[in-house]
């Protein structure tokens, strides 16, 4: 079987009150935790990843990328089995099991992409993690399919549209000194290229209108 690229999505939202560490201190590099992978269960591209195969992969990530402070991801999907330095947003510092889904702790980095995510929380955009892998799969039934043993690990994403469900993402390092209505969410979707136009108008970028 041909190996190929493998994307997977899944959903992440933030609470008012984890929102809060997002906006009350912008020197401090946000923390996200949440549900980032699932095995045994089929996911929105109806891809199984089997726990063997998944909790391998996961040991060596843990073991290489996250030991050795590397383990960057990209805000959006390139189709690329290769991780693009000037488009890091965060990085891995944790990853944890809890039955059959996987956990992180990631940091968001103060990098041009790591900003725009970390403004697009503060302002109660959703967003999805999603991860990055080459592999094989094979057919179960017409709607189902297994990720086979040739699985490799690559990175995981920050994206607009998730697939594991439940991979909503929540900050753990919060700060109380906001009240909700300052952060309150208002038409969250039409306020993301407001947001990102602002934060590439900081770095030099600004779009003629």
């Amino acid at each position: 079987m041909e190996r190929q690229l493998l994307i997977e999505y899944l959903p992440f939202t933030l609470s008012q009150q984890q929102l809060r560490e997002a906006v009350s201190n912008p020197t401090k590099n946000l923390i996200v935790s949440g549900k980032i992978q699932a095995a045994n269960k089929p996911n929105a591209n109806k891809r199984i990843y089997p726990g063997d195969t998944l909790r391998r992969e996961v040991e060596k990530y843990i073991k290489g990328p996250i030991a050795e402070n590397r383990a960057l991801g990209e805000l959006d999907h390139p189709e690329s089995s290769v991780v693009n330095l000037k488009n890091a947003s965060h990085n891995i510092i944790k990853l944890w099991w809890e039955a059959d889904d996987l956990l992180a702790n990631i940091e968001i980095l103060p990098t041009p992409s790591g900003n725009i995510l970390k403004t697009l929380f503060a302002n109660g955009i959703k967003v999805g993690i999603s991860s990055r892998a080459m592999g094989s799969v094979s057919t179960i039934d017409e709607n189902t399919f297994k990720v086979e043993d040739d699985l490799e690990l690559l990175c995981w994403d920050f994206v607009s549209t998730p697939s594991t469900y439940g991979s909503f993402m929540a900050p753990v390092n919060l700060n109380e000194s906001y009240t909700p209505s300052e952060i309150k969410i208002i038409n969250k979707y039409s306020k993301v290229n407001r947001i990102i136009s602002d934060i590439l108008c900081t770095q030099g970028f600004c779009c003629v209108k």
